[in-house]
């Protein structure tokens, strides 16, 4: 879909912290000894029960990938990639048997957590890195009781001993944990254990001032994070405020960094907040976890409003039940581009509890081929010039890097009477065929219609040298280019007025009508909708309008407007939450 990899990374580097990483777990279990906990953990994650029952009929579905071993336990199975084997390592997957509660997922996870101890416990396997150690610590302290009860003591005390090896393991390797969300995973983790088991306090002091430095330098003043991704700056934003609560129970006070960073992160958050609950879903980033967002949000206390002005490069709109997120920002710089996506410019759209627009999302849990293809500019509901993306993936040491991307991306916004606007450009193309793209939007009040007009224009001399010299390359055939709208799967798409327009349908009933100007040929072609925690990509439908750029400018005009009959508020209840009621 117009990205190209250039070679395949070298995983020197990653193979070499891993050896470093055993060697560190061995070397951690030596003398290290946990007295019992001090203070009566409360679990804090929330798991899925239809999770939760699944994993207990022996239905195992991580990293996109389903393994059905009914009977047997989660260590026997051969995981089919590293995604599935790091989900595994990381014991989310406790939060899910933990919202069961029965004596048969409570027996199951005791026994796996038990195995684990037994066959990994002394720094073997794939679960010694940093960000996992973290992640597998939180959870076996927040269900500490869940899994201790009905234990003998000897079952016990080895429980203490490998939380006692996992924090000092910690302890050492925090540091080499990647800066992000891996390093606040390390860190938080650590932070739970110092604070919890008695004969770890020595850590609780400088876990806190690590913490702290993270927030100063990884959350910048908008309360956004280098990555740009949406769903990592929640999980982020959740560790902070779980690891702000945990000092507070312990009669700590959280240092001014840390909740300088809370602050900083919630209105950033609400203005990446559709209006169904779900996050705009964009470089690697999906919606997010159930009720995961409201609940963070809820926890942290901080009652800020959004600002209107850009949030981690993110542009929003809203009118009536309607909301648009725009990305009107660079992509992530070097390494922390090594999931962002090629979508300067592009949006999303949702009604209520209905998405409408969205891009397809990100690939990684379907495979490479996936992955690449989610992160072209085709995947995402923007324009692009011939296919090409707006940034190119180059191969690193540190993996598939955005390269080649907008030296220049503008925006303001303005709101009338009648409806709020953005104008937002980039000049990704200009390099090329000299081409500038403008995005204009206006959302109307009422949130009844969204409108826009994407243009292509040379706007300098320079410019229109390299567009001349790009005609003549190509013998004045023009430069071919697409608008794409992609719609969610629950959309129900069709052409209407003779192919004139697109009416779509949504599940609450409402039905919006697609309509572009004249000179654009419109098209319904098939999309994909990538969603994690699918074990194939959805099958979707995506508006596609197509035409060329034969002068110095071309502009494309587009409507999105509820149809007159669509009432503006739709008593919308979930099919399936309605058929457990009955």
């Amino acid at each position: 879909m117009g990205i190209e990899a250039k070679a395949a990374p070298s995983l020197g580097m990653e193979r070499n912290i891993t050896f470093m990483d055993k060697v560190h777990a061995r070397i951690s279990g030596l003398g290290t000894q946990a007295t019992g906990f001090v203070s009566q953990p409360e679990p804090r994650t929330i798991g899925s029960f239809a999770k939760g029952k699944q994993l207990a009929a022996g239905n195992f579905q991580f990293g996109g990938h389903l393994v059905q071993a009914e009977g047997r336990s989660i260590w026997e199975i051969t995981p089919p990639d590293a995604m599935f084997e790091a989900e595994l390592n990381g014991f989310m997957w406790l939060d899910d048997l933990a919202a069961v509660g029965d004596r048969k997922s409570r027996l199951m996870a005791q026994a796996w957590v038990n195995e684990w101890i037994t066959q990994f416990g002394r720094g073997r396997g794939l679960g010694w890195s940093p960000d996992l150690t973290g992640r597998r610590l939180i959870r076996w302290i927040n269900h500490a009781l869940f899994l201790m009860s009905g234990q003998s003591p000897e079952t016990n005390d080895l429980y203490y001993k490998s939380l006692a090896h996992q924090t000092a393991y910690l302890g050492r390797r925090w540091s080499v944990a990647s800066r992000g969300l891996p390093r606040f995973e390390a860190l938080t983790g650590l932070l739970y254990a110092a604070l919890s088991l008695g004969g770890m306090e020595r850590y609780a002091i400088p876990s806190m001032n690590a913490l702290a430095r993270e927030c100063a330098d990884q959350i910048d003043a908008e309360g956004g994070i280098p990555t740009r991704n949406p769903e990592e700056l929640l999980e982020v934003f959740t560790l902070l405020t779980w690891a702000a609560a945990a000092l507070t129970e312990a009669g700590r006070t959280p240092l001014p960094a840390h909740l300088d960073a809370i602050e900083r992160i919630a209105p950033t958050l609400r203005a990446l907040r559709h209006a169904d609950g779900g996050l705009a879903r964009f470089h690697g980033g999906g919606r997010g976890l159930e009720g995961r967002l409201d609940h963070a949000l809820a926890q942290s206390g901080v009652k800020s409003a959004s600002s209107t002005a850009l949030s981690m490069g993110y542009a929003r709109l809203q009118g009536g039940r309607t909301t648009v997120v725009v990305d009107a920002s660079a992509p992530p710089a070097q390494n922390a581009s090594r999931a962002g996506h090629a979508s300067t410019l592009a949006f999303e759209l949702t009604s209520g509890r209905r998405a409408l627009i969205v891009n397809c999302g990100s690939g990684a849990p379907f495979g490479a081929d996936w992955r690449r293809a989610g992160r072209a500019t085709p995947s995402h509901s923007t324009l692009s010039i011939d296919g090409v993306s707006s940034a190119k993936l180059t191969a690193h040491t540190m993996g598939e890097l955005l390269t080649n991307g907008p030296k220049r991306v503008t925006e303001q916004r303005e709101t009338h009477e009648d409806a709020s606007q953005i104008i937002a450009s980039h000049d990704s193309y200009c390099a090329e065929y000299g081409l500038t793209h403008v995005r204009k939007m206006d959302v109307s009040l009422d949130g009844r219609r969204v409108t826009g007009e994407d243009t292509l224009a040379a706007l300098s001399d320079p410019d229109r040298i390299r567009f001349e010299a790009h005609m003549d390359k190509v013998s004045l055939q023009g430069v071919p280019y697409s608008i794409r709208f992609h719609l969610h799967p629950e959309v129900d798409v069709s052409l209407d007025m003779g192919g004139t327009a697109v009416s779509m349908a949504l599940k609450s009933g409402e039905v919006w009508v697609f309509r572009p100007s004249f000179g654009a040929k419109l098209a319904i072609e098939p999309s994909v909708y990538l969603e994690k925690g699918r074990l194939k990509p959805r099958a979707s439908k995506q508006v596609v309008l197509s035409a060329r750029v034969m002068e110095y400018a071309s502009q494309v005009s587009w409507s999105l407007a509820k149809a007159q009959d669509t009432p503006s508020y739709l008593r919308d209840i979930d099919e399936d939450l309605k058929l457990a009621l009955i």
